[in-house]
């Protein structure tokens, strides 16, 4: 058994949050039971999340996308009041890392896709993602389909640029709008989650590969990365609750 505050202080040690600035608030946003003899995560808060949660007798939830962001609205209203009530007859404890979690150079969303894809992290890509090379440059065709082992889904491919992929830029999530970013530093291919509607052509006019694999599929390893390793320290069980999004 380990104690919530306990926990609280090594997550947000661990992933560094105060060199984050974040769009809403960052760790704790629920407190419930003091002790933790189990922890589920999941991608983004829900109430199915928070009752799954519950059933399963757990005790602390941690996401990757939380209850609240800065620009939602004050008002809690239906939806936010039956997601708080499933936290609150649970006597859940809630603590969500977004942009933190995103850039973690080990346990985060995008060192955990440069080390499944195979490639070599060498440069922050933004603030929060990774920019390297392959060990061996392959077509696109095969990176996509490594892309497609790794997420559990078919990803979306603008293949627009070199014959062989050496170097990939990665940025998990809804960071489609930085692949003039990865076309500025002279990269191959940019992976992000989501594509936004110019992105087609941009990366046509500008000869790079673009591939979106799912803004829930790329980031469902880093909350359990770190619900593992509190696990570890801590002496407590753990589960991932996948709840599958087509976004």
């Amino acid at each position: 058994m380990a104690q919530r505050d306990d926990i609280v202080a090594f997550c947000d040690e661990l992933l560094d949050v105060g060199s984050y600035p974040d769009y809403g608030p960052v760790g704790l946003q629920v407190v419930g039971t003091e002790d933790v003899q189990r922890i589920v995560c999941g991608v983004s808060a829900s109430r199915e999340l928070f009752e799954r949660a519950a059933e399963a007798e757990a005790q602390l939830v941690i996401v990757h996308h939380g209850l609240f962001w800065e620009k939602d609205s004050r008002v809690v209203g239906p939806i936010l009041r039956g997601r708080m009530k499933a936290l609150f007859d649970g006597d859940l404890t809630l603590l969500g890392y977004h942009l933190a979690l995103d850039a973690h150079p080990e346990i985060g969303n995008n060192a955990n896709l440069c080390r499944e894809l195979g490639v070599e992290p060498e440069r922050r890509f933004t603030e929060w993602g990774w920019g390297g090379s392959l060990a061996t440059p392959v077509p696109a065709s095969e990176f996509a389909s490594r892309v497609q082992e790794v997420v559990g889904r078919m990803p979306l491919v603008f293949s627009y640029g070199p014959e062989e992929i050496r170097r990939v830029a990665i940025c998990s999530g809804g960071a489609g709008r930085y692949v003039a970013d990865a076309i500025a530093e002279g990269y191959d291919c940019f992976l992000t989650g989501e594509a936004d509607e110019p992105t087609k052509h941009l990366a046509k006019e500008a000869g790079i590969h673009f591939v979106a694999a799912g803004h829930y599929a790329t980031e469902t390893s880093g909350v359990q990365a770190l619900a593992a390793r509190v696990a570890e320290r801590f002496g407590v069980e753990w589960q991932f609750v996948d709840l599958p999004n087509p976004v």
